[in-house]
């Protein structure tokens, strides 16, 4: 089983939508996400919460939590979302830098874009990784 860690700063916007359309789209007996935060805030972000909504995807349980070495041992990959430098570095993991932008204090039609960006770069990775869910 491969653990993909979805990190951004906050843990409130970008990196809880990567790993929520990761699951959907991963076959969960090959690879699984998680997302985490360097500095995590109390909750998501509520425009992040509509727009996920709007595809069919609750959030409305998911908890920002922090990334924490130990965390980030446990992933055979770290994806970073907008860049993060003070994210743990670990021995022998694959790593990615995606350029993004924050979901933080953007508009709904903001959010949108971010999301819906965020989804064919999911897309991507887990087809380039051959992770995808049967059908």
């Amino acid at each position: 089983m491969n653990t993909v860690i979805f990190a951004c700063t906050q843990n409130a916007g970008r990196s809880q939508i990567a790993a929520a359309f990761f699951n959907l789209l991963a076959d969960p007996t090959k690879a699984r996400a998680v997302s985490a935060g360097t500095q995590p805030a109390e909750r998501l972000h509520a425009e992040v919460l509509a727009t996920m909504k709007e595809m069919g995807v609750d959030l409305g349980d998911a908890k920002p939590q922090r990334l924490t070495p130990e965390l980030a041992k446990s992933a055979q990959i770290l994806v970073t979302l907008g860049g993060l430098p003070d994210a743990p570095s670990v021995a022998d993991q694959k790593r990615e830098d995606w350029p993004m932008e924050d979901t933080a204090g953007k508009s709904a039609a903001d959010v949108e874009k971010i999301r819906d960006t965020t989804a064919a770069m999911v897309s991507d990775f887990v087809n380039r990784h051959g992770w995808e869910r049967p059908q």
